[in-house]
């Protein structure tokens, strides 16, 4: 497939490096200009672009951006057929993204997503934590595989999305519709908590919408505690330790 990539962060350089690697046709832009992109990011062949180039013909365009600058590339997205899938990676942190009322007030994140970019999207990518999607994706099959939950209004959406996710190395789980995409937000059981498929569901369905906030608020607040002390800065896998704690 012919894929765009806005955002070369932890989870966009992986996408970059992983899609590339499974034969698809990867353009990846960054607001800083396709100069900035480092070669690592292209390493399996990708190709470094300006974002208006990495939104024209494509079939698929990822959105790897913090979550508070999806409105700021809504009118270079009002363009792109409607043909074109989209998969959103974002997720809201108040602290980074400054607060945004409307998901203060109890909307679901990628529903406050669709109406800033005025069409729907699928929700995947953002229930991992970034060493992990780095670090231990594994072949299709494999016992001990991670899931990510994919979330989508729309048929194609979450055919396209799911079948991606696979393409990276982790079990795609189908997780619903985007009203339901809350249960894979900040907070909750199954968010960067490296789950089986079998362990997915039930993650899934415990999900609290009213104690996601504070859930996720505690633990910025316990690694931000942390992080840059000598003595106790996290190492790669406290993240996933410290939300089985937290969110389970």
């Amino acid at each position: 497939m012919k894929i765009g990539i806005l955002g070369v962060g932890h989870i966009g350089k992986t996408l970059t490096q992983r899609l590339s690697a499974a034969g698809h046709e990867v353009k990846v832009a960054n607001s800083r200009g396709p100069r900035t992109i480092e070669a690592d990011v292209l390493s399996s062949g990708g190709q470094a672009v300006t974002a208006t180039e990495a939104v024209a013909d494509v079939d698929v365009l990822i959105l790897s951006i913090p979550l508070n600058r999806l409105p700021q590339v809504a009118p270079l997205i009002a363009g792109v057929p409607a043909g074109t899938v989209l998969i959103d990676t974002s997720n809201y942190y108040p602290a980074r993204d400054n607060r945004i009322e409307a998901i203060d007030a109890g909307q679901i994140e990628s529903l406050w997503v669709t109406e800033q970019l005025g069409r729907p999207v699928a929700k995947a990518w953002n229930a991992i934590g970034s060493h992990s999607f780095a670090t231990k994706s594994k072949p299709a099959g494999s016992p001990d595989r991670i899931a990510i939950p994919v979330a989508a209004d729309v048929d194609q959406d979450r055919q396209v999305a799911m079948a991606l996710v696979e393409d990276t190395g982790f079990d795609a789980f189908d997780a619903g519709t985007l009203a339901d995409s809350w249960r894979q937000q900040p907070g909750a059981p199954c968010y960067c908590t490296d789950l089986s498929r079998q362990e997915m569901p039930g993650a899934l369905s415990a999900a609290d919408a009213d104690r996601l906030p504070r859930r996720r608020d505690l633990a910025v607040a316990a690694i931000q505690e942390r992080v840059g002390d000598p003595t106790t800065n996290p190492d790669a896998g406290y993240g996933v330790r410290l939300n089985r704690v937290l969110f389970m």
